[in-house]
């Protein structure tokens, strides 16, 4: 996500959204900066939504119009500036991600919302973790930890037709909770899931790449992390350290359970020599 992205994002930020809202959010996120300098009927036609769409989009941020919202976000592109010329590509993609952390660091100044999706998850038994495509790695490596301290985490990086036959089970089972790791593409099916998963009774965590993700029109909770785009596959750096966070959240809203946990894994590890050191 670069510098302007960011500006875009700083605009839509807190606002209570619909659907639609969410999607004309979303093209604006998606094609900055050229979306700066598009009419409202140009951004109508891009986001696939009516001009008058628009224009409530607009003032449901607090603008008298789009006119005086295209201002706003043609001054958040000249804002942004342009890349240090002097940095190789792989040098800027990482002072990317580096400012991606920075603001991931001040996001957490507040750490209600962290500490209110950890309050969730920690109370599921089981505990599903959704991450499909892109987002299945990063489910595995928060399951893998998330084992350690919790009794039953159950990670669904497969789709197909058995994904809803294991989160139908999981409820079964007696799960309250479900988190969920949607990247860009934005898979279908992650959302699919997502919904069937609050019809059923289940409270969704989001770990995703902005507020105005798709996802986060399910979700009761949604933690927002920036996605790197300037290589060809994109960096999911922040994501990954947003996950983490919330592990920790986790253990910390549960600190007896998890330090007996921890103790018993290291025995158990101890007696079966797993590790080298």
């Amino acid at each position: 996500m670069n510098d302007t992205v960011v500006r875009v994002l700083d605009l839509v930020q807190g606002a209570r959204l619909t659907p639609t809202q969410r999607r004309i959010a979303q093209c604006l996120v998606q094609h900055a900066p050229r979306a700066a300098y598009l009419s409202a009927a140009e951004v109508a036609d891009l986001a696939g939504v009516s001009q008058p769409s628009v224009t409530r989009f607009a003032l449901a941020l607090g603008y008298p119009g789009y006119p005086a919202l295209r201002r706003e976000l043609r001054g958040a592109v000249d804002a942004a500036g342009v890349p240090d010329a002097g940095a190789n590509a792989m040098q800027r993609a990482v002072q990317g991600e580096a400012e991606h952390l920075a603001r991931l660091r001040d996001e957490l100044t507040d750490p209600n919302p962290v500490q209110r999706a950890a309050k969730l998850l920690v109370a599921s038994r089981p505990l599903p973790v959704l991450g499909l495509r892109a987002a299945a790695p990063l489910a595995a490596y928060f399951g893998y930890f998330a084992a350690k301290v919790h009794p039953d985490v159950r990670v669904l990086d497969a789709g197909g037709t058995g994904l809803l036959d294991r989160l139908d089970q999981a409820r079964a089972a007696g799960g309250t909770a479900l988190l969920a790791v949607v990247l860009p593409r934005y898979p279908r099916e992650s959302l699919q899931a997502v919904r069937e998963a609050r019809a059923i009774g289940y409270a969704v965590v989001a770990v995703t790449d902005s507020p105005v993700s798709p996802v986060a029109e399910y979700a009761d909770v949604t933690l927002p992390a920036a996605v790197g785009t300037q290589l060809v596959f994109d960096l999911h750096t922040g994501p990954m350290t947003m996950a983490m966070v919330l592990l920790q959240a986790m253990c910390d809203a549960a600190p007896e359970p998890v330090q007996r946990r921890l103790e018993e894994f290291e025995a158990s590890a101890a007696r079966r020599n797993v590790f080298t050191a």
